[in-house]
């Protein structure tokens, strides 16, 4: 990224454009965020370390770097003046300067004396799966609620939950186990109401899945690991196709991300 496209101070001074001229070039640069929207973000879809620039309602010349700790958000303040940009004693004169710090210098600290370590930046557009139900019906219930009423939620990406009938490892009997199928990670628990999964699957050492039919059960896949083949089958087969298409695009995203 050159100087040029992203002197945010240089293209204000001179009035070239909005105050935001600059910053939609910086990808981790989320404008209207809320504080309540960006930890909603951080928390569901970010990992420890994850940070994203926002503007700040308060005032048109302030903006809020909004940082994931291990389990919560902190959020800092940032200046604007006509001729740098200030964030804590340090002093920038152009945007270029300012993101060159977080890539070179990726540690802050609270007031609290916590210490948070800059490591990725969180884009404003993430990659979702285009898996779609078509519509057969759409009816309206009155609510009596308003616009104004709803509340914008930031679930993660790609989550899937369900039982699933599973092969055991040593033993080759089938037993129904419930899955939770979040971020790159597969869990199965006893059952749905169990809180410790009886084992964590990281889908980041996944080589492939597919409809399985070397069982003697029918709507069956399996997930090849280097230690083993896990076979699980469902009730129908489009809930089967269901978990291959999302858990296929969610190895396709892996394999993008190791190659970035």
């Amino acid at each position: 990224m050159s100087d040029s496209s992203i002197d945010w101070l240089t293209k204000d001074r001179a009035g070239a454009g909005t105050e935001d001229d600059g910053l939609r070039d910086l990808d981790w640069y989320h404008h209207d965020l809320s504080r309540h929207a960006a930890e909603a973000v951080l928390l569901s879809n970010g990992k420890d370390g994850s940070y994203l620039l926002r503007k700040s309602h308060d005032d048109p010349k302030l903006y809020a770097l909004s940082v994931r700790g291990t389990d919560s958000v902190k959020h800092f303040q940032i200046e604007r003046t006509e001729c740098s940009i200030k964030f804590g004693f340090n002093e920038f004169h152009s945007l270029s300067e300012f993101v060159s710090h977080f890539a070179n210098q990726p540690l802050i600290g609270s007031e609290t004396g916590t210490l948070l370590i800059l490591k990725r930046p969180y884009p404003r557009e993430v990659a979702e799966p285009s898996i779609y139900e078509s519509v057969r019906v759409h009816t309206a219930m009155q609510t009596g609620r308003t616009e104004d009423d709803l509340v914008s939620e930031a679930p993660s990406l790609g989550t899937k939950e369900g039982y699933l009938t599973k092969q055991g490892g040593r033993v080759k009997s089938w037993k129904t186990r419930w899955f939770i199928l979040h971020r790159n990670e597969m869990k199965y628990f006893k059952d749905k109401m169990s809180t410790e999964p009886i084992k964590i699957l990281d889908l980041t050492e996944c080589t492939g899945i597919q409809f399985d039919y070397s069982q003697e059960k029918v709507n069956c896949f399996c997930l090849v690991f280097p230690e083993r083949t896990y076979y699980m089958c469902t009730k129908t087969g489009v809930e089967a196709d269901e978990w291959i298409k999302l858990i296929r695009w969610k190895l396709t995203q892996i394999k993008k991300s190791a190659k970035t």
